[in-house]
């Protein structure tokens, strides 16, 4: 079926409930019986035990229940919440810079606006079909994705469906591990490793193992592995009694060297592929999140009030910071989670508590919203904070995740606490921890620094923090400075340290000297994105004056090809509407996309150079353009060649060049494929704007009947157009007319450019004619011709440019 304008397989809707991705599991007792064919006739009794124990293990799914519930968790019911993932194929993985949850939150959003029509997707039932990228059916599959987009739930669904005989019947047995469970393995041969999880299968194991090809070995969680797996090792093991180390077993079946002609898929955080050789896998694939659609379906589900469902989505859909995250399923339980507090109505028809304006608002109320449900004593409940938050930035500052039972004695955690299962997940076999959500790991990290204040600690932190290459720092950082907004921290006062205060200026110092750090490296290419990220940190700080101090000396910004997501646009909007210094800008190159403009728009609205070139911006933004003319009266320089621009809302455009508001003098238009309908516009523009002197056409189709338009309009005694270019307009030569009487007519024109046109021909003589006559004031003329004859003009200098061409 189809949904949206994803292809979904009808075995693959899957749903959402709270943090944790549910599966509609429709079954019949029946549906396990069903013999395998292909299954060697005396482990089919074994299969039908197997398939049975497997359907016990994959059928369900746990919850996690929201803050205010009594529940730690419970099976989910068939009221779920429906959600499709994109699966999309990927080419390979590199060193990450960025925090990967920001970094795929940018691909997210590139992938839905910009490559829409590229994306080779792929249903979960076709990831051992034909790979055209690789040249083969694969055998290796590796499926990324960031923490809370769904893959452990994905795993279970491809081996529910086996279980059902809805998928790869090829398969006689399916065997599924989690890393996080093969921990605490040593060394181990493959019989072993299988007999660990299914013993029942040991009269029959050696017979199953015959048949490599008839084996699917599923893998999830390669980032929560403590084992090292090097593929690319040549220490390989070769025998399914071999003894040797989980990890190489694992190694050995990818690597075909073990069981060869057996299939692997395995999970990953995309930051843990970067540190591997994924050559050994013929197919890669990303689970990428919600469309924007189903963001909002996610919200009409959540609530069951289907006002208060809309009333808390256009509050997340106008706070882009909010709604750029919700491409996670996860991320979007705790919005919703904490808005479902936020807007219970009191009596008087109002929120009962504060709504978030930045991420660290949101979490810092998440937070504050679960210890409000609990009788600890505010002491008690800060040691909690205290112990579990040490625990988390040490995590974050060395890529944990999982934690176990030494761990938590390591930071004095108290595991018998009935406030540690509202931030933590345990699971068994061996006993593990893991916060709610990656995000919720890196805000407890920072939050520790202000609940358990500590000088010392808190620098090293922040060196540390940023001088990751991998970004792992990057949304501790965030938080740090989010917290040191009062406002922000008062929304958790009586948890944190007497000296939090103190925390915060420490990180507003900080902060003030990274400012100063970068303005001396800023003509580093790198450090451009550096400083979008300490935009971020004065952003979420929501410290204008502390922006106004650190920015004061900055009259222009330049991001030349930095690409800038929506949620870029959003904050440097933020700094831009702070900074009225800032007279530049340059945005060329930065794939910026129309819902970019749209956010960054509030911000633009005091600068007098804007380039926005080179960015693909589609006609629609037209719209938005004509905003930035019409509220900007200090703009003069507006750059948007290499755009397309060419559609019905160019007119929105050229209205606002005719504004009384307009004071633009130069504005660049090339390489626009603008046809020569757009003339007409482009002469009311004209016409009507006597600020504009410098105006770039070049490189659109402008060739036509209606180029008189415009030629008409350059003509009028209200044209004060000093520099024109039309080179590479198609322009044939009876253009020429038009052109000679803009020469005879225009007493402002001083410089233009012809060149790449097909100006040759008998109406040449018309062009050559104006050119000699006393009314040009041309002096600069570019061209290219077959020939060109001079007639005496005092005008042109020797600047004049000659180009002999075709």
């Amino acid at each position: 079926m189809y949904y949206g304008d994803i292809m979904v397989h009808p075995a693959w809707t899957l749903y959402w409930r709270n943090s944790v991705i549910e599966v509609t599991l429709w079954w019949s007792k029946s549906c396990w019986i069903n013999m395998d064919t292909n299954c060697p006739h005396n482990s089919k009794e074994f299969q039908i035990l197997y398939k049975k124990h497997l359907h016990e293990r994959t059928e369900k799914l746990l919850e996690n229940k929201p803050p205010r519930c009594d529940q730690r968790e419970e099976s989910f019911s068939f009221s779920t919440r429906y959600v499709n993932l994109i699966i999309v194929s990927t080419d390979h993985f590199r060193e990450r810079s960025e925090n990967e949850l920001i970094e795929t939150g940018v691909k997210h959003e590139e992938y839905l606006k910009r490559k829409h029509n590229e994306l080779l997707r792929i249903s979960p039932n076709k990831l051992f079909r034909w790979c055209h990228r690789s040249k083969q059916v694969p055998r290796m599959v590796m499926v990324c994705g960031v923490p809370g987009v769904g893959k452990t739930t994905l795993m279970q669904k491809v081996v529910y469906d086996w279980v059902k005989g809805d998928l790869y019947q090829r398969f006689s047995f399916v065997f599924f591990f989690k890393f996080r469970e093969l921990n605490r393995l040593d060394k181990v041969n493959l019989e072993t490793l299988i007999l660990h999880q299914y013993p029942y299968l040991e009269e029959q194991l050696s017979n199953i193992l015959q048949e490599p090809e008839k084996l699917l070995f599923v893998f999830d969680g390669l980032d929560e592995s403590l084992h090292n797996m090097d593929f690319s090792s040549h220490h390989l093991c070769f025998s399914p009694k071999q003894p040797e180390t989980c990890g190489q077993i694992v190694v050995s079946l990818v690597r075909k060297s073990l069981l060869d002609g057996c299939s692997v898929i395995m999970t990953s955080r995309p930051t843990r592929l970067a540190s591997i050789d994924c050559t050994v896998f013929q197919r890669i694939v990303e689970i990428t999140g919600f469309l924007p659609e189903e963001r909002k379906m996610y919200f009409q589900n959540f609530f069951r009030d289907p006002e208060l469902a809309e009333t808390a989505f256009n509050y997340v859909k106008q706070n882009d910071t909010l709604y750029t995250f919700c491409y996670l399923p996860s991320y979007c339980w705790i919005i919703c989670t904490v808005l479902s507090r936020s807007f219970q109505p009191t009596s008087s028809g109002q929120p009962v508590s504060l709504l978030p304006k930045t991420v660290t608002q949101l979490f810092a109320i998440f937070i504050a919203n679960i210890l409000s449900n609990h009788s600890l004593h505010q002491s008690d409940a800060q040691k909690i904070l205290q112990s579990i938050g040490w625990m988390a930035e040490h995590g974050v500052m060395y890529h944990r995740l999982i934690f176990d039972e030494r761990d938590l004695d390591c930071f004095h955690v108290d595991n018998k606490s009935k406030l540690l299962s509202s931030f933590l997940m345990e699971s068994e076999e061996p006993v593990s921890y893991s916060f709610l959500h990656l995000t919720v790991q890196e805000f407890f990290s920072a939050l520790v620094h202000y609940v358990d204040y500590s000088p010392e600690k808190l620098q090293k932190s922040l060196k540390d923090a940023k001088s990751y290459p991998d970004g792992r720092g990057e949304m501790f950082l965030r938080f740090l400075c989010g917290l040191s907004d009062g406002s922000t921290r008062s929304m958790l006062t009586g948890y944190l340290d007497r000296q939090a205060t103190q925390a915060s200026r420490d990180v507003i110092t900080w902060l003030k000297n990274l400012v100063i750090e970068e303005q001396r490296t800023i003509k580093i290419e790198d450090n451009k994105r550096s400083l979008l990220s300490t935009f971020f940190y004065l952003y979420e700080s929501r410290n204008k004056a502390l922006v106004l101090e650190s920015l004061e000396s900055h009259r222009s910004l330049d991001f030349f090809y930095v690409r800038m997501s929506a949620l870029d646009c959003t904050v440097l909007a933020f700094i831009l509407d702070t900074c009225t210094n800032i007279e530049e800008l340059n945005l060329c190159g930065c794939s910026l996309d129309t819902e970019g403009l749209e956010r960054l728009t509030p911000g633009l609205h005091n600068l007098q150079n804007l380039s926005l070139s080179n960015n693909n911006l589609l006609n629609i933004a037209c719209i938005q353009l004509a905003s930035v003319i019409r509220n900007n009266r200090s703009l003069k320089i507006l750059d948007l060649s290499v755009n397309r621009l060419s559609g019905p809302h160019f007119s929105d455009l050229m209205e606002a060049l005719s504004s009384p508001a307009c004071r633009i003098e130069a504005l660049h238009l090339g390489g626009n494929r603008l046809p020569d309908t757009s003339c007409t516009q482009l002469a009311s523009g004209i016409r009507n704007n006597p600020h504009l002197k410098r105006l770039d056409l070049s490189g659109n189709q402008l060739s036509g009947p209606h180029f008189s338009d415009l030629m008409e309009a350059l003509s009028s005694p209200a044209c004060r157009i000093e520099t024109l270019r039309l080179g590479d307009n198609d322009l044939p030569d009876t253009s020429c007319i038009q052109l000679a009487s803009v020469i005879k007519n225009n007493r402002s024109l001083k410089i233009l450019d012809l060149s790449v046109n097909r100006l040759s021909g008998p109406h040449f003589s018309d062009w050559m004619e104006a050119l000699s006559s006393p009314a040009c004031r041309i002096e600069t003329l570019r061209q290219n011709i077959d020939f060109m004859l001079f007639g005496s003009n005092a005008h042109i200098s020797s600047s004049f440019i000659l180009k002999f061409g075709s």
